[in-house]
């Protein structure tokens, strides 16, 4: 388990998810001095440690806070409300909105529905054990996610039938996962060291070694340029991905800074949390990157996510037990 991940309560291992495939490397470039951002946080009530963050279907923000079991809602004004989760919905991670305008979440065994009141619904994954992790609506209006420990993609109907794909590659461990431009997932093998690829009817198409050995690939995104972008936690690099397998590396500015979660936002960079630096990083389509410190030093952000229209970017601070947000260019 990756370290920007809390440990799974049913792993002894560590982890931080992150994954690249890479067939060419590049210097990273250095940006100009960072115009500094205005940061808003704001405290958890309860004091819970926010992992995972999603735009809801009510246009507001909605986290899961992995070890106290609950779900929280954040305005776009900083109001929080908690939702405890049922115990069968423990270890709640990755959270997005569902074509049928409820929330849609991963937990250690079941994939759970619940509506914007709080009423949650939950479906048991076939295998036992698997650990989903990211979730995300398709283009096909199912739900998709990744199975961290059973080396599986899975796909959930809006009624709740689960269906589950498993990756070629032994001890794949996938983690991130998103649509291409292509109408395809892609998906980081944080244990293999690999990008894949799926369709919507669960043809494994390619798996795309990274360049960078125990790299950790683990969440990926699509950039302006059409390119895919994902993160290398171990490796301390931002790597872009083409639509036939060709990579490229940018290693960061910070050493060991633990790149996490990666989201496109209005301004037409990528924007990306540093969990082991206390630290948001920015990156254009030509490689550039720049890093921006988070007001509170021992914050820890991992989750990321954008607000409506993607010009709001709103982050987990796991240590601090705190939401942050920022706009670009402020």
């Amino acid at each position: 388990m990756e370290l920007a991940h809390p440990p799974r309560r049913t792993v002894s291992a560590t982890r931080i998810g992150t994954v690249l495939v890479s067939c060419a490397l590049a210097v990273g470039l250095a940006a100009p001095p960072a115009q500094a951002l205005t940061f808003r946080e704001y405290a958890i009530p309860t004091n819970g440690q926010p992992l995972r963050i999603g735009l809801g279907p009510d246009g507001n923000l909605w986290f899961t806070e992995y070890f106290a079991n609950r779900i929280g809602r954040i305005t776009l004004t900083g109001v929080i409300k908690e939702f405890s989760l049922p115990q069968e919905a423990m270890g709640p991670d990755g959270i997005t909105a569902g074509p049928d305008g409820n929330l849609w979440f991963a937990s250690n065994n079941v994939i759970g529905r619940m509506t914007t009141a709080g009423v949650v619904t939950t479906f048991p994954v076939p295998t036992l054990g698997s650990h989903p992790e990211a979730i995300l609506t398709g283009p096909d209006g199912n739900l998709w996610f990744t199975e961290y420990l059973g080396g599986q993609i899975g796909r959930i109907t809006t009624s709740g039938d689960i269906t589950e794909f498993p990756i070629p590659s032994a001890n794949s461990r996938p983690v991130g996962i998103t649509v291409g431009p292509d109408g395809a997932f892609w998906f980081c093998e944080n244990g293999a060291d690999k990008i894949g690829r799926i369709t919507t009817a669960g043809v494994v198409t390619d798996e795309f070694q990274v360049p960078t050995p125990s790299s950790l690939p683990s969440h990926i995104a699509v950039g302006a340029d059409g390119n895919l972008w994902f993160t290398e936690h171990k490796g301390n690099k931002v790597a872009r991905i083409t639509a036939s397998g060709v990579i490229t590396e940018f290693p960061l500015p910070t050493s060991q800074s633990g790149p996490a979660e990666i989201v496109p936002a209005s301004d037409g960079n990528l924007w990306f949390t540093e969990f082991l630096a206390s630290q948001i990083g920015k990156v254009d389509t030509s490689g550039t990157i720049t890093e921006y410190p988070i007001p509170t030093s021992s914050g820890q952000p991992q989750g990321m996510a954008t607000g409506p229209r993607g010009k709001t970017i709103w982050f987990c601070e796991f240590q601090a037990r705190k939401i942050g947000a920022t706009k670009p260019g402020t």
